[in-house]
């Protein structure tokens, strides 16, 4: 296993532009301006990890991120957040991700987690029990969101090795995510269905196919994690997000469960594009106001007890909502 100082020194370089764009990667993308588009995310990633890990101070790093488009400010945070976890791994170091999560960036919280869960994909497992900030426990933090780090490292895992994580399928090693380590597999696989929307290039067949290559009991969360991305990353037509939708089948509920989380996130940036709408009225058949108002409702009450997470409660709770309002 590698040390925890090796790790970290490996980790203040950032990749480059290009190893993050598709054919980078080598996905299996045919360019077109689509695919341009929806690869500029991952860049705007990495451009926020290295603000996060180059700035002197914080408010360089807010300043810097500032300036970044409406549209795509919050993945420049997600590679902001992962940058000020590997600082507070260092030793000597720490308070840096509180302080992100608790200023400026408290708008991106859910892509703010997501960041956490790409620094843990670069950390050693015992560096984990630290990343998640102590106090972040207010509802406007959403703390049963904290699973989207594990989507997170999740979605990290599979764009950087689909080799390992999609084609091989390999299933992770379970870790004991505020105290479940039965449902972090599930959460893996929600990233890991977020990943296919890059890795295929938001081309709808082939990330169907990819979904069904995979063991039954993992579609659903996966059906989850590509809902997810195509209504915040867009970069789809509604004809194809119809068929996406159809391609879904009897699980297109957890298709229209992801849309509907990725519309809540936009909606509490205060930025919506119409990409997200389009996405939305296609995968879910409502507005991003109701998404939003649904997520809330749908929440279950601080401490509600069960056999599973209140993150998974909160799923199938909007899942039983989206079938209601159908009726």
């Amino acid at each position: 296993m590698a040390t925890a100082t090796g790790s970290l020194r490996r980790l203040l370089m950032a990749p480059s532009l290009r190893d993050v764009s598709f054919a980078g990667r080598g996905f299996p993308v045919a360019e077109t301006a689509a695919t341009r588009q929806l690869e500029t995310i991952p860049q705007t990633v990495v451009t926020g990890f290295e603000w996060g890990i180059e700035s002197k101070d914080l408010w360089e790093t807010e300043r810097r991120l500032s300036l970044v488009d409406r549209e795509v400010q919050g993945f420049a945070y997600e590679g902001a957040t992962m940058a000020s976890v590997i600082r507070d791994s260092l030793p000597g170091r720490g308070g840096r991700t509180r302080e992100l999560l608790q200023g400026a960036g408290r708008r991106h919280i859910f892509l703010n987690y997501i960041g956490i869960g790409f620094a843990m994909a670069k950390l050693p497992r015992p560096l984990w029990k630290k990343v998640m900030p102590d106090d972040l426990d207010g509802e406007e933090f959403y703390p049963p969101m904290s699973w989207l780090a594990v989507d997170g490292y999740g979605f990290d895992r599979a764009y950087f090795d689909p080799a390992r994580w999609v084609d091989d399928q390999r299933p992770d090693t379970p870790y004991a995510w505020e105290g479940r380590p039965d449902y972090f597999r599930r959460a893996v696989d929600q990233g890991i269905g977020r990943a296919l929307w890059f890795i295929h290039g938001a081309h709808v067949g082939q990330v169907s196919a990819a979904v069904r290559r995979f063991a039954s009991e993992r579609e659903p969360d996966l059906w989850a994690g590509v809902g997810l991305a195509a209504t915040f990353a867009g970069c789809s037509t509604a004809d194809e997000l119809t068929a996406l939708r159809a391609e879904a089948g009897e699980l297109s509920g957890h298709v229209a469960q992801g849309s509907v989380f990725a519309a809540k996130a936009r909606h509490f940036s205060a930025t919506v594009p119409e990409h997200t709408r389009t996405a939305l009225h296609a995968l879910a058949g409502i507005t991003v106001e109701a998404a939003a108002a649904l997520a809330d409702d749908a929440a279950p009450a601080p401490g509600a007890a069960g056999d599973v997470p209140t993150y998974e409660l909160w799923r199938r709770a909007v899942r039983e909502q989206l079938v209601a309002h159908t009726r």
